[in-house]
């Protein structure tokens, strides 16, 4: 089917911020899921993505330890965007797999994520953008294009014309 497909977080829905927005612009398909834990939340982000076969994978904070599981499974070996992924809060993977291609998106005010997380990940084929001035939900990447920006250089382009 291609396209995005976004993991919201523990806070959000997918009538959330950036779920409503990926949905509008890039007709995205956005999964609700048990956020209890990354073993409750997993079966319907593993059979989403086996559904949807997307372009890119998004995910943010809790969303972004679903994505970063489902990396170092080897179930998605596409694109992912990271924003201020909690995978090693979660007891998930604290590094991608050699290979994994990921922008990771982190404010540097983040006060539920430590930003050294987001560091320690980075390497090889996984990009850190530390946002300036950024919180943890990082709405900001909406308003002022750089998540737009980041999915155009994945190859994702806006369904708006």
């Amino acid at each position: 089917m291609g396209g995005v497909l976004f993991f919201h977080g523990r806070e959000s829905s997918p009538s959330g911020n950036k779920a409503r927005w990926l949905r509008a612009r890039y007709g995205a398909f956005t999964p609700g899921y048990d956020t209890n834990s990354l073993a409750t939340a997993l079966p319907t982000a593993r059979a989403a993505l086996a559904e949807h076969r997307p372009e890119v994978v998004v995910g943010s904070s809790f969303g972004g330890a679903v994505a970063c599981q489902l990396v170092a499974e080897g179930l998605w070996t596409g694109p992912t965007i990271l924003i201020a992924p909690a995978s090693r809060l979660l007891g998930g993977p604290s590094r991608l797999p050699e290979g994994a291609r990921a922008v990771i998106f982190h404010g540097e005010h983040d006060s539920v994520v430590p930003l050294a997380h987001s560091q320690e990940m980075a390497g090889g084929g996984v990009e850190l953008r530390v946002v300036a001035g950024g919180d943890h939900p990082l709405n900001c990447l909406l308003e002022d294009g750089a998540m737009a920006r980041a999915l155009a250089e994945l190859g994702v382009l806006s369904h708006e014309g």
